[in-house]
């Protein structure tokens, strides 16, 4: 049996439910309120020694939780990062080096009002002051609406959107970096071969590590630690797609009830919907008469 842990919200104050699918079904085989180590270990006490032992893959982000109730209750199983949750770490990587240099170009205009002030009324044509200034707030405009652009696989870019990658990798090379780490980390995670994939992952490891920039160096301890478990999934083909696709009914099921009061009701709901369960329903003739 393989199976998926994630967790999902349900409700506005960070309010989560972990949520795990049996893959092969692509059914909910258990649902909980909250999510933590205390809130899967439950779930894998419930769970008899054959069980235990028929769990042969167990997917899920990198959540140290997820892999240390893996550790302990199913330590025969492999253990698998979704590629999904790692473009996702890099793409957070990648919007903070976004924002980061924003900031630094909002404070340039700012610097720049400051040295060249405006005068009073409508600047005239060829006003070097007025250049500059607009010259600097258009660079601000442009890093600040980029992050669809720099987000899109480079084979989806309107042309307006290639148009403003090609501007940042003119004007700023420590953003453009990162869009290249980005864009080179989603690449190698649809290599099939498992060696080759290994090989691309110890040279992204190097850059990243060697990048000068913060956040893709977070990135490299957060993929050093869950590189055996990113692999696993290349080799065996796992993605997040069936478990992403129960989260988005659980929130149509949210969204249709406007909310539940209950959160057992809520629960028994989503076993309603997303389980194999085949319960008599009222005014409902049983299955098979």
């Amino acid at each position: 049996m393989n199976i998926g842990i994630d967790e999902t919200s349900y409700k506005k104050g960070h309010k989560y439910i972990t949520v795990i699918v049996n893959r092969d079904t692509n059914t909910v085989v258990w649902a909980s309120q909250e999510h933590g180590k205390g809130v899967l270990t439950q779930f894998y006490k419930q769970l008899t020694p054959e069980l235990l032992s028929s769990i042969k893959v167990v997917t899920g982000d990198g959540a140290k939780w997820i892999t240390e109730c893996v550790n302990e209750f199913t330590p025969d199983c492999e253990r698998c990062v979704a590629p999904f949750h790692v473009v996702q770490w890099a793409m957070d990587a990648l919007n903070e080096v976004r924002r980061e240099v924003w900031r630094e170009a909002c404070a340039e205009f700012t610097r720049l009002s400051k040295e060249h002030p405006r005068k009073n009324g409508r600047p005239k044509d060829g006003d070097p002051n007025t250049a500059i200034l607009n010259a600097a707030k258009a660079k601000a405009d442009e890093i600040k609406n980029s992050a669809y652009a720099l987000g899109k696989a480079p084979e989806n870019l309107t042309e307006n959107q290639q148009n403003r990658v090609a501007m940042i990798a003119e004007n700023n090379n420590r953003l453009y970096r990162a869009y290249r780490m980005k864009e080179m980390l989603r690449l190698l995670l649809k290599i099939k071969d498992t060696d080759e994939a290994g090989d691309a992952l110890k040279r992204w490891l190097w850059w990243a590590s060697h990048s000068r920039i913060d956040a893709f160096k977070e990135q490299y301890l957060k993929l050093k630690r869950h590189r055996e478990h990113i692999l696993n999934a290349i080799r065996l083909g796992m993605s997040n797609a069936r478990i992403e696709a129960t989260n988005n009914k659980i929130k149509l099921i949210v969204r249709k009830a406007y909310g539940f009061r209950n959160i057992q009701n809520m629960l028994d709901m989503v076993y309603l919907v997303c389980s194999d369960l085949r319960g008599p329903l009222p005014n409902r003739k049983p299955l098979g008469a």
